[in-house]
């Protein structure tokens, strides 16, 4: 099995002053990220305004990262959507281009049932030959991947793990329990990546990575060589963090953050906005009172 790391980048997507994406700063956070923490990055998921996202734009952003970091940090391609048959075309030709592996979020709007899911899973997995992660986030597809359904596709052998952001720890627990010890689960919340790790998970794709990747790595490192009091006080440093990143929709507060920071990421492609005056207000203080800077 493909070993993509522990803390993985879901990562922003630049846009111009024109709202054209920005695929040289793309590739420069891409390095950024990984010289800073990370250990790969989720390329074109929700946190990168995939809907907002053309296939060309996406193939583009695909080839253009893992032709920058190479081989020394693993790049996840954003592949799914609500249509299987898409899902199926974008994930062959991101596997074309040389991705390590794809993540598939469970298809929203649609609302399929369990045996749905199942099947449109199974199907884009069955077309290529690259790992897959699959993503579970209720609140934003409005339809929950059961842990019954999880454990019946883990089964498939390039079905490796999942991006889990339900923020139910019992599902979790019950996902860990119904399937082998090297499916991987991956904590889709920050702020639950620590329970998420102490419920049998193996690591976190994350937003607060983009400023705080280092901290995170340590953590996750601190508590699977047994010093969990040493991850809990770095999750209590970063909570605030993990709060104020989620004070409106995401990526609108990262964004804002890296922008801020200096690490030039544009603005927003419709119907996401600029923050309000007051959200940025309390971006610039979180900002300030932890110190931050990834210069």
């Amino acid at each position: 099995m493909k070993n993509l790391g522990r803390v993985l980048t879901a990562m922003v997507t630049p846009f111009k002053e024109d709202m054209e994406v920005d695929y040289d700063q793309a590739c420069y956070l891409a390095d950024l990220l990984t010289e800073k923490g990370s250990d790969g990055v989720v390329v074109a998921g929700t946190t990168g305004e995939s809907p907002t996202l053309s296939k060309e734009e996406k193939l583009n952003l695909f080839r253009k990262v893992k032709e920058r970091i190479g081989n020394k940090a693993s790049v996840v391609a954003g592949t799914g959507s609500y249509n299987t048959k898409e899902s199926i075309e974008l994930s062959r030709k991101a596997a074309e281009v040389g991705v390590d592996a794809v993540m598939l979020v469970v298809p929203y709007y649609n609302k399929p049932s369990q045996e749905g899911m199942f099947q449109h899973f199974k199907a884009v997995a069955s077309k290529i030959d690259k790992p897959v992660i699959l993503y579970n986030v209720p609140s934003r597809t409005g339809s929950n991947l059961l842990p019954e359904t999880v454990a019946r596709l883990a089964e498939i052998e390039n079905i490796i793990g999942i991006k889990e952001a339900s923020g139910n720890l019992e599902q979790i627990v019950m996902i860990r329990r119904l399937t082998d010890p090297e499916f991987l689960i991956y904590s889709g919340d920050d702020a639950l990546t620590l329970p998420i790790l102490s419920a049998g998970g193996n690591g976190v794709i994350s937003v607060a990575s983009h400023l705080s990747g280092e901290e995170l790595q340590l953590m996750v490192k601190y508590f699977m060589e047994g010093a969990p009091e040493k991850a809990r006080m770095i999750n209590e440093k970063l909570f605030p963090l993990y709060k104020t990143l989620f004070i409106t929709s995401n990526p609108v507060p990262v964004k804002t953050a890296l922008n801020i920071l200096g690490i030039r990421v544009g603005g927003f492609r419709l119907p996401l906005v600029e923050a309000s005056e007051e959200e940025r207000a309390e971006i610039i203080k979180t900002l300030k009172n932890m110190e931050l800077s990834i210069n």
